[in-house]
């Protein structure tokens, strides 16, 4: 009966023995199980990171929707502007500035801006700047019909008028695009001899001699010290320096 008794016993011993290792091993699987064996949770985890790296981030996405839409305004600018300067170029344009137009339509007073002005560096010569002020290209007479007088004077027949360069030909006019000058140049004494006159104190210009009347003759002061004598006056030139250069080769009376 002893020898019973001891068996019992120890059977008993070895079973608490195996419940404590169960449960040391069950306390270790719970701070460890991450690593050892992954759970559903651990799984669902790990799906989301993977789906979150393969798509791009919200700055790239970004970068591209302002790139792309900076493109897009770009074009649309460079081809508003190309249509927009098309048609006001256009617009501002608008008439015929060829010289041949030119040739067959002479210049009317309505269209014509006339100064008279002192030449700058020379205390006889005068500038005479016919400006095209309207929208198509028209033409000139050679020079402007030129003639000095004075203002207070009721009869002009005595008025003196300057001498041209001969021997012209060519065009049948001289062509003035829009918003440009014909120049002519007069000196009123370019010997500076002595005996100049000195009543004269205007001096009178038409345009175009050929074709406009003598109603539209302009009238210019001159200064009180103003000395007349032998005036020579140059051909329609685009540049002060050209209509000087012509002007001294005047040679025949108009």
């Amino acid at each position: 009966m002893r020898t019973i008794h001891s068996r019992k016993r120890t059977a008993t011993l070895g079973a608490a023995v195996t419940a404590v290792l169960a449960l040391a091993l069950t306390a270790c699987g719970g701070d460890g199980g991450g690593t050892k064996s992954a759970g559903p949770a651990d799984n669902a985890a790990k799906t989301n990171a993977s789906a979150d790296a393969s798509q791009p981030t919200g700055s790239d996405t970004t970068t591209d929707t302002a790139t792309t839409g900076g493109s897009a305004k770009t074009v649309t600018s460079n081809t508003g502007t190309s249509k927009s300067g098309t048609a006001k170029t256009g617009t501002t344009t608008g008439g015929n500035t060829s010289d041949s137009y030119a040739y067959k339509h002479p210049c009317k007073s309505e269209d014509l801006s006339v100064r008279v002005y002192a030449r700058e560096g020379s205390a006889t010569q005068q500038v005479i700047e016919v400006n095209n002020t309207g929208a198509n290209a028209c033409g000139l007479s050679y020079f402007p019909r030129v003639s000095l007088g004075s203002a207070s004077a009721q009869d002009h027949s005595g008025d003196v008028t300057p001498l041209v360069p001969s021997g012209l030909g060519g065009a049948p006019a001289y062509p003035v695009k829009p918003k440009t000058a014909a120049i002519a140049v007069i000196d009123l004494n370019p010997s500076g001899a002595d005996g100049a006159l000195t009543w004269i104190n205007e001096l009178n210009v038409l345009a175009d001699g050929d074709h406009m009347p003598n109603a539209e003759q302009l009238n210019f002061p001159l200064g009180p010290d103003v000395k007349v004598l032998d005036p020579k006056l140059g051909l329609y030139r685009s540049t002060i320096a050209d209509a000087v250069s012509s002007m001294k080769q005047a040679d025949s009376k108009s």
